[in-house]
């Protein structure tokens, strides 16, 4: 088909052996790639009930038939795998430029089982893959393996450029939270998929290559193109990415009470304006950023202008580490959140699930749980709590297993903030209740990419307090992003790649004619193969639910709470809408 290259490789590191298998065309019309074609092979090759560190649990890498084209907003991979922080459905995306190398080996996808005794890096190109020994690799950061990798290839290939995609310590480690890093500062992050890395002994792949997928019809592709960029010149909501980048919705949720804050306790934080878009234009230099092909430039490329972290630079930090450092853990400096974000991509930690951890851990200090120097506010001490978790040290160790496992030895499980498994971004859902349907039915746990639904209801497309009706819209809004997975796309084109202009694109590239119902009927497919695998998992109703905090603890700044009868409503209406039954399940 055109649009892909109809291979597979896959490799067994028991064995020792790769191979290019054949995708079929009735296969990647059904699934249309990316996410679509990963979550078809986990669900029909992952053994069942496997354990997620275990050599048998299948790593998955994937991009789509918009990645290394002409298409603005393709250049994204995705990471799947059973969670070893969950237990179910584990899905990462990155941006950066990594993605156009994997696409240019010649292959839809990489499949990778087993696991090596040793160390090892893996280097994947037209020919297939070769597995190199990276014992001197073996507790280098991120960035420094990423630097490595990257002369090995300049001196040792002729097609030097490469992209590289790596686990730092605590993927070694396999602290469940790891992520996979790549372009330095961007992350396969939640779900755990650099613990499966890290389990398999596998420090980095190393993409490189020169195929290129033919498109069915490039003079459509082309002006298709074209014409988003021109449309992107006026557009509102591109120019606010590119002005303040992520960081911008700091003060968007603030206003509207919603910014989580003191772990959970309060929705506004006082010290706003020093986290702030603001603050972080003011007090560091700041270069916008981009992915390879994206007009929308919403990195921050910034660097610390004066104080003891004078001359840091990171891209970033984005408002959802904004959110866990300076709102739950109340670190009132962006400056410092800066430092705790280039700590966590060194180390390879999701800052989402680090910042969340960092919040429990203070409060079950304070409740005489635990012994630990730390509290709100104290970059450093937070920062030791990061690395203990990455080297699993002392109460690290707890903390490395996740917030479920962790919240249990704490005795806080009625304390801990999680669906799953995985903790929720920052947008409170006692104040946007499509939110908390959002982290209920996500299959990956709390996870507010799935639907970006806080972008309707903070629009005020739909109310923020409505229940009636609100499941429709959110299936709706989940399909059209479902479909964006597959092809793989970046989030932030949500409102400029609508259903007929995915259409248009999809036609372009691989020459399928589908309609709004044909790909919701695919969204609805991935969508109920995603389910019936968490099923097999071992998923259950109460699995689905928000933690109980949600429902007893009132915000104070804005008395909002949800409500259980709230929550089941919209669950219940949105498993109506899926097809599936009461408790969630598919029809057979």
């Amino acid at each position: 088909m055109k649009g892909f290259y109809n291979k597979l490789l896959t490799i067994d590191l028991g064995a020792e052996r790769s191979v290019v298998k054949d995708l079929s065309d009735e296969l990647l019309r059904e699934t249309l790639g990316g996410k679509g074609l990963a979550a078809k092979i986990l669900y029909d090759r992952n053994p069942v009930g496997v354990d997620p560190l275990s050599p048998d649990n299948l790593l998955i890498l994937t991009w789509g038939p918009a990645t290394d084209t002409k298409v603005w907003g393709g250049c994204r991979h995705g990471i799947f795998t059973k969670s070893p922080q969950t237990g179910f459905f584990s899905e990462s995306y990155s941006g950066g430029k990594a993605a156009e190398f994997m696409s240019r080996t010649g292959v839809d996808g990489v499949v990778i089982s087993g696991a090596n005794s040793e160390p090892v890096w893996i280097e994947i190109s037209e020919k297939g893959a070769e597995i190199h020994d990276a014992s001197d690799l073996w507790g280098s950061d991120t960035y420094e393996t990423e630097d490595r990798l990257k002369k090995w290839a300049k001196e040792n290939r002729e097609d030097s450029d490469c992209g590289v995609v790596c686990i730092g310590p605590a993927g070694e480690n396999q602290a469940v939270m790891a992520v996979v890093e790549n372009d330095y500062w961007r992350s396969a992050g939640r779900t755990g998929t650099g613990a499966v890395m890290g389990s398999k002994k596998i420090k980095a792949l190393v993409f490189h290559g020169s195929a290129k997928r033919e498109a069915a019809d490039n003079a459509l592709l082309s002006e298709f193109a074209k014409e988003y960029a021109q449309r992107s010149k006026d557009d509102p909501g591109v120019a606010a990415y590119k002005a303040k980048g992520t960081p911008m919705m700091v003060d968007v949720m603030n206003g509207v009470g919603s910014f989580p804050t003191r772990y959970w306790h309060k929705g506004q934080a006082d010290h706003k304006d020093r986290i702030n878009a603001d603050a972080l234009h003011t007090r560091l230099a700041v270069t916008p950023s981009a992915c390879r092909k994206c007009f929308m430039a919403c990195g921050r490329l910034a660097t610390v202008k004066e104080g003891r972290h004078q001359g840091l630079k990171i891209e970033g930090p984005e408002y959802e580490t904004i959110y866990a450092f300076g709102g739950l853990c109340e670190v009132k400096d962006i400056e410092e959140i800066a430092y705790l974000n280039d700590l966590c991509d060194r180390l390879g930690l999701d800052t989402m699930s680090a910042g969340n951890l960092a919040g429990l851990t203070i409060e079950a200090v304070k409740q005489g749980r635990v012994e630990y120097d730390i509290d709100y506010g104290q970059a450093d001490r937070i920062a030791a709590l990061i690395e203990d978790i990455a080297f699993r040290r002392g109460i690290g160790d707890t903390l490395a297993k996740g917030i479920k496992a962790a919240a249990k030895e704490l005795g806080m499980e009625d304390q801990a903030i999680h669906v799953k498994g995985l903790e929720p971004a920052g947008y409170d859902p006692r104040v946007l209740k499509g939110m908390g349907l959002a982290y209920g039915s996500s299959p990956r746990g709390a996870c507010h990419l799935r639907s970006t639904f806080y972008k309707p209801e903070l629009a005020g497309m739909i109310p923020a307090d409505q229940v009636e009706g609100k499941a429709e819209m959110f299936a709706e809004w989940e399909d059209r992003l479902i479909i964006f997975d597959t092809l793989v796309l970046c989030r932030f084109y949500r409102d400029l790649y609508q259903w007929p202009n995915l259409g248009t694109m999809i036609k372009a590239l691989t020459g399928l004619e589908l309609g709004v119902e044909d790909l919701r009927g695919i969204a609805g497919y991935i969508s109920d193969l995603t389910r019936r695998f968490n099923l097999r998992e071992g998923l259950k109703p109460e699995d689905d639910r928000l933690p109980k905090r949600f429902f007893t603890e009132v915000l104070p700044e804005t008395g909002k709470v949800t409500t259980v009868e709230q929550q089941e409503a919209l669950l219940l209406d949105y498993f109506r809408v899926r097809g599936w039954d009461k408790d969630g399940r598919p029809a057979d």
